[in-house]
């Protein structure tokens, strides 16, 4: 804010407004839009439904749902602030699977308040954050009859599904969603006890694996230590993935990473990050030796992965059954680093794996789409320091730049088809279980978030420099 402006009455309408407001965060949360799952097709209808309905009722002069080849995205725009600066918030209104169900202490579609969290699926990641811009440029329709800058909103269907159709639908519209800056209310602050900024997150692909034997399943008397094993042989192959100390061991996996921004370090240094306390947090016991704190936030944020996702092959009920399976598949993500193409780092996996693949077995490997390039942010971009600055006021201290281990694919897409850079801007906290049973946001952080994007709306108007013109 300049010197003698306030948005004190837009603060006092939001905070006067906070209760009605996850009322209708909870009604939002109740939608079953589960992204990956055509079980739930419904339900992605009626969240898209419902954002464009409160983007409409927000003030909103023109809301369109969006048809992209997978699920609907919606577009919304208010330019009404001739010479002013534009901005497009970026979200999605789709949630992860909820299973399994049974861990859950409250069902996970019917929104539950405790100890001042909201728990339900997509109350983190990402319907919460996402509702906080819309219904801050409601507020200042309330009480200015306009928000004072120009807002573009997209908020898409598929982003827990890897966003398969973004990329294509921001070049179809980019005259449309042209921006000065994008901001995402997508991502997540690193703790709730520490204030941060996002400016990386790894990329990612995935895979699935599938190696064959026999053309059908075999009695493992009959055939057992005469035909082949796909799960015997899977085993192996995906051991060959990585060294004795997890790090991936494929050739020319990580030959074009680049080296991580040295402020990134510095964070990490500077965070007091306790690696027992991570162990006991996740459940898991306490490796000897422990790693350094800088070890692990550089393996999490920092260095390229290869995970395994699930692994299937033969009986998996109750009981037993004595038979070879005719095949085994696995599922692989990998995170990736700046530098790392996804198509190349795809390729290095399948001709390693192809070359462990043992006689008398066949291979099939499948992409899952094109995959996504790591994000990094330009260190002196001039929105960083403007969100940073609305942050440190609602929070009381500056916040660190931090890298983001989890991928949010938007950040090369809106560089590449919008020329424009992107500040992610989110009030969910990475501890919130937000891909788990158990999600949940925290409702301070929601009222919290309310007060800091009217701030920066504010701050963005007068501090943010013009880098296109409003199409609408």
């Amino acid at each position: 804010m300049t010197e003698g402006r306030t948005v004190d009455d837009v603060e006092a309408y939001l905070s006067e407004n906070a209760d009605a407001a996850i009322e209708e965060l909870k009604a939002f949360c109740r939608i079953e839009s589960v992204s990956t799952d055509p079980a739930y097709r419904s339900g992605i209808s009626a969240a898209a439904d419902f954002v464009a309905e409160r983007l409409t009722r927000a003030g909103f002069p023109t809301v369109e749902i969006i048809e992209t080849g997978g699920h609907p995205a919606v577009v919304a725009e208010w330019c009404a602030a001739p010479g002013a600066p534009t901005i497009l918030v970026y979200g999605h209104y789709d949630v992860q699977p909820p299973d399994p169900l049974e861990k859950w202490a409250s069902p996970p579609f019917s929104p539950d308040i405790r100890d001042d969290r909201l728990y339900a699926r997509g109350a983190s990641d990402d319907k919460g954050p996402v509702m906080i811009p819309i219904l801050v440029a409601e507020a200042f329709a309330q009480t200015r009859g306009k928000p004072p800058l120009n807002v573009k909103m997209i908020v898409e269907g598929e982003e827990e599904s890897g966003s398969p159709h973004l990329g294509e639908t921001i070049a179809r519209l980019k005259e449309r969603l042209a921006a000065d800056l994008v901001v995402s209310a997508d991502g997540a602050m690193w703790r709730a006890d520490l204030p941060s900024v996002t400016v990386a997150s790894r990329g990612l692909i995935a895979l699935d694996v599938t190696v064959s034997g026999a053309s059908k399943d075999l009695h493992s008397g009959r055939h057992g230590g005469s035909a082949p094993n796909p799960v015997r042989a899977l085993s192996r192959m995906l051991a060959s993935l990585h060294d004795e100390a997890g790090r991936v061991a494929v050739p020319g996996f990580a030959d074009d990473a680049t080296p991580p921004d040295p402020a990134i370090l510095d964070a990490i240094r500077a965070s007091g990050f306790d690696p027992a306390d991570y162990f006991r947090a996740i459940g898991a016991p306490l490796p000897d030796p422990l790693p350094s704190a800088e070890e692990l936030l550089t393996r999490q944020w920092l260095e390229p992965t290869l995970e395994f996702n699930g692994i299937s092959g033969g009986y998996s009920g109750p009981g037993t059954k004595t038979v070879i399976p005719s095949s085994a598949s696995a599922k692989i993500t990998c995170r990736l680093v700046a530098g790392q193409e996804p198509e190349a780092v795809c390729a290095a996996i399948e001709t390693h794996l192809r070359r462990v693949t043992p006689t008398g077995y066949a291979i099939e490997v499948r992409e899952h789409g094109p995959g996504s390039a790591a994000f990094a942010l330009d260190p002196d971009e001039p929105a960083l320091a403007i969100t940073e600055d609305v942050l440190e006021g609602i929070l009381g201290a500056r916040p660190l730049r931090v890298a983001m281990g989890a991928t949010i694919p938007i950040g090369a897409v809106f560089k590449e088809h919008l020329g424009a850079p992107l500040v992610f801007f989110s009030f969910s906290t990475a501890d919130e279980d937000y891909h788990a049973p158990n999600e949940f946001f925290r409702l301070d952080s929601f009222r919290k978030g309310l007060i800091a994007w009217a701030r920066l709306f504010d701050r963005l108007a007068d501090g943010l420099p013009e880098r296109a013109t409003p199409e609408r």
